[in-house]
């Protein structure tokens, strides 16, 4: 079988798992956020934290909900790694420098998983387990929580009442990720991941010393860091590590985990606001992207000039030869459209034209699936404004879902979209201009550009991959990149909250001849031309300045 054939047999067995499971996953989503009925644990939960049940929240006391619950997750996560030589389970490591404690704990809280630090090097077993494990959880929750307050803007009418975050927050752990990350984890297991507490050990004889491994429970933390794209991995070389990735078969798994709640979340979104057609709108959306760009991705990894890349049937620079080039093109689309950011081969030695295209995937904002949560609220503001575009070119007032599109629904979802360009643009001049920054790229030129943006997408998208020749780990970048996941993550929710609040207090338009159809294939299109007429306008001139002048010189 031919490396092309594999690789498009694979993507078959994916979309056919995907499709399987997108209706029961779909259908039991809807359940857990529309339901009234509270289990006994999760009773247990709310009178620890002191929530009332009853309460309904606006949006000023949601949003107050999630930057409160956030910034503790910060400050216990900040000194779990300051303290860490000082406590058990640390496997002899001392305790984590500040710049890098704060980096750390800023990216699992805000499911970035950005890692400037190796991880078998640096975090012991209580640091992995309790604190980044915890918080894969607990941010992957918060998303989805975010994103069911904004479907409830849109389902309800005449009321401030958008739920209740911590109902919310605590259904979808305890019903949605705990239950679903530790049947995965079983299947890592049996699929040769390994879960243990092991010591530090060495591993035979080899020129300059023995080699050394430590162990670690990493089956249970790979399957939430794919299950709620997190991202951050055990080792340092992440899901391309055999102790995280060992196999052809735990590979296309771990696709499936990523993909498998966001593209789950549209039936939900449909069966919430009592259109199941409009549900299956986004999710035309969103396949429709993924799929582009996955066989983009191919062609370009597949595609090759010279003896040796034709020898290795394809692009092998920097992947596993266990996976090849049609699932290490599968899992870079995949961990890049969405906020996981693991990955199974390094982006930095894809060609010009597929390493661009794994930029591009954050670019449009991880909407297509898009992160656990993120990637529906992100495609439901992108949906807003597509109605606002359509309502211009007819001459009527934007309506979706029954709501009409105004001024204020319109400058929330500008400042939504304007948020990450601003932070990515900014952050990469800055670290350009500045000369210090710059000494630590490994690359000049072109290529040496696109570490440099790379990193500032990565982060301020929440993704956490990188292009693996920036040597992050300094004051500058560990700041920098901390304070753009900050804002990149938790200022979008602000403008999303606000929106669901604006929506939620509406009356319904009633539907009229000169309505326009969403659920409708033109809508569709509509709505994948503004996704990527959107970015392409926003980062066209970053893109011509990287990967794209590299892939056009090569």
């Amino acid at each position: 079988m031919g490396p092309v054939l594999a690789g498009v047999l694979q993507l078959l067995a994916l979309v056919g798992a995907l499709a399987l499971l997108h209706v029961p996953a779909g259908t039991y989503l809807a359940r857990v956020y529309s339901g009234g009925r509270h289990l006994r644990v999760e009773r247990w939960i709310y009178r620890g934290v002191g929530a009332d049940l009853d309460a309904g929240m606006t949006w000023p006391a949601y949003l107050r909900g999630v930057l409160a619950f956030s910034a503790v997750g910060v400050l216990f996560l900040y000194l779990l790694m300051r303290l860490q030589g000082h406590l058990p389970g640390s496997l002899g490591f001392a305790s984590v420098g500040p710049a890098q404690s704060f980096n750390t704990a800023v990216s699992f809280v805000t499911n970035t998983n950005w890692q400037s630090y190796s991880g078998e090097q640096t975090m012991g077993h209580l640091v992995q387990t309790a604190g980044l494990a915890v918080q894969n959880f607990l941010s992957a929750a918060v998303g989805m929580a975010v994103a069911v307050a904004l479907v409830r803007g849109f389902a309800r009418s005449r009321t401030d009442d958008l739920g209740n975050f911590w109902a919310d927050l605590v259904r979808g752990t305890v019903r949605v990720l705990v239950p679903a990350a530790a049947i995965a984890a079983v299947v890592l297991v049996a699929g040769g991941v390994i879960q243990n507490f092991s010591g530090i050990h060495e591993v035979g004889q080899f020129t300059g010393g023995a080699q050394q491994w430590n162990g670690g429970a990493v089956a249970s933390q790979e399957a939430v860091k794919e299950l709620g794209t997190n991202g951050g991995g055990y080792f340092n070389a992440n899901s391309a590590h055999p102790f995280e990735n060992p196999t052809p078969f735990t590979n296309l798994f771990e696709i499936f985990l990523i993909l498998i709640i966001p593209f789950s979340l549209p039936r939900a979104f449909g069966l919430m606001v009592g259109s199941l057609r409009q549900g299956y709108a986004i999710l035309a959306t969103m396949a429709t992207i993924w799929l582009g760009f996955t066989a983009l991705m191919m062609w370009a990894e597949f595609t090759h000039h010279g003896p040796a890349l034709q020898a290795a049937g394809g692009a092998m620079e920097g992947k596993e030869v266990r996976f090849g080039v049609g699932s290490s093109s599968i899992f870079a689309v995949s961990t890049t459209l969405t906020s996981t950011g693991a990955v199974d081969s390094f982006h930095s030695s894809f060609t010009g034209l597929g390493g661009g295209l794994t930029l591009l995937s954050m670019m449009l904002g991880e909407i297509a699936p898009g992160g656990t949560g993120s990637g529906l609220y992100g495609m439901l503001v992108l949906a807003v404004i597509a109605v606002f575009i359509a309502g211009l070119m007819v001459g009527r007032t934007p309506e979706y879902l029954g709501k009409k599109i105004g001024a204020r629904e319109m400058k929330l979802a500008a400042c939504y979209l304007l948020v990450t360009p601003a932070l990515v643009l900014v952050g990469t001049a800055a670290s350009l201009a500045l000369p210090t920054p710059a000494h630590s790229m490994l690359n000049p030129g072109a290529h040496g550009f696109s570490e440099v943006l790379y990193a500032f997408t990565s982060a301020a998208n929440n993704n956490g991959s990188a292009f693996a020749g920036l040597n992050a780990n300094t004051d500058w970048f560990n700041t920098t990149t901390g304070l753009a996941m900050l804002l990149g993550r938790f200022l979008p929710m602000v403008f999303v909250l606000a929106l669901a609040g604006s929506l939620a207090g509406q009356r319904p338009v009633p539907v009229t001849a000169g309505t326009l159809r969403t659920e409708k294939p033109l809508f569709t299109g509509l709505l994948v031309g503004a996704v990527l007429i959107i970015t392409g306008l926003t980062y066209f001139p970053a893109l011509a300045l990287g990967p794209l002048a590299e892939g056009l010189a090569s």
